[in-house]
């Protein structure tokens, strides 16, 4: 898919708002050296072409009671279109499944996964993964300490 092309306006709200996507639009067109009008247009085009997909709250996991993250790399045995997009369809249904990657290799798909603790962990994996529909092996890794975790994409202006 091509990317489309903005000016270097539409990249600093880009910026601007994905650093703190609660700012108000007076205080981001300040930022931006616009008006409010006219930075709300640019906002609300940017929305509606879907490079603007959604704002939300970053969350502390830890401080919610998901103590653990667990990276789970899933094979199936067959990668049919059917089979990967039920697989999609099925985690997609997971909440605990926070992130879900289809991969080019080995390894079908990449889940990134919370849970309370170990045994929550345990219990998830053995209802929930490794007796799914189509999957013939799990492979975890648990997560020891988080070294870099940085929201969406570098927007160079």
């Amino acid at each position: 898919m091509a990317s489309q092309k903005f000016d270097q306006i539409d990249l600093q709200i880009l910026a601007e708002l994905q650093q703190n996507g609660r700012m108000t639009n007076v205080e981001l067109a300040q930022m931006v050296g616009l008006t409010a009008p006219p930075c709300l247009r640019r906002v609300r085009a940017l929305e509606e072409s879907g490079v603007i997909r959604s704002y939300h709250a970053d969350l502390d996991a830890a401080k919610l009671g998901y103590g653990i993250t667990v990276f789970a790399m899933v094979s199936l045995r067959s990668q049919a279109e059917s089979d990967l997009k039920s697989f999609e369809d099925y985690v997609g249904q997971l909440p605990e499944v926070r992130e879900c990657y289809m991969l080019n290799g080995e390894i079908d798909f990449l889940l990134k996964v919370v849970a309370r603790d170990l045994q929550s962990f345990q219990s998830f994996l053995t209802a929930h993964l490794t007796s799914a529909p189509n999957v013939t092996s799990v492979k975890t890794s648990l997560t020891i300490r988080t070294a870099k975790q940085l929201s969406g994409i570098p927007v160079e202006s």
